[in-house]
């Protein structure tokens, strides 16, 4: 194993929360694939729910940056939890730490923006903090695509797991006999689009 590197274990649904970092209106239009990113994270918002999986939903100074894109709110589970932040690390929100520690789960599953800023800082202190930290590539992006290139590099060199939206949707129903399986499925036939 290289540094910073944990053993791989399956995602558990019953250990995961998902973490939607910063998904705010003003900020969209600025980024590499916006639109990409919003259907990627409604598909995660959406499989959590099903799942029975925590969601957190951190916004950036939302008086400036305004309050997370409404497609996105709208494919929340009703039992969601918002946290405004000032800090790039969620962590740095004493209300996320409380809400992440009362979880009492250990694999976090990160989306959201910007990958070489907020995102990564919150994955770098929730492996810090022991936390097993999963990626979802396809639903991560920054303003400028190599920013976001950088960022996921360094973060799987630190011990992050690299994932995909429909990685992460199909390790939560882990078997065909799940009654997860055909909902999920449903929500992963379509591509993302480009």
């Amino acid at each position: 194993m290289t540094p910073g590197s944990r053993e791989l274990t399956l995602l558990d649904r019953t250990r995961s929360v998902l973490v939607v970092i910063d998904v705010q209106e003003r900020y969209l239009p600025h980024l590499h694939q916006g639109a990409r990113l919003v259907e990627a994270v409604r598909r995660l918002a959406r499989g959590a729910g099903l799942a029975e999986v925590p969601v957190a939903i951190t916004e950036q100074y939302p008086q400036g940056l305004g309050p997370t894109s409404a497609a996105v709110r709208e494919a929340l589970p009703p039992a969601s939890a918002f946290f405004s932040k000032l800090s790039m690390s969620c962590l740095g929100a004493q209300e996320f730490r409380d809400w992440l520690d009362a979880s009492g789960r250990d694999q976090v599953v990160l989306c959201g923006i910007e990958a070489h800023a907020c995102v990564a800082q919150t994955a770098i202190e929730l492996l810090a903090s022991g936390h097993r930290v999963h990626l979802v590539r396809d639903a991560v992006t920054s303003r400028f695509p190599f920013d976001g290139e950088v960022a996921a590099a360094r973060l799987v060199l630190a011990g992050v797991v690299p994932m995909t939206v429909e990685g992460v949707l199909l390790e939560w129903a882990r078997t065909a006999e799940s009654p997860l399986f055909q909902p999920i499925r449903a929500l992963i036939r379509e591509p993302l689009p480009s």
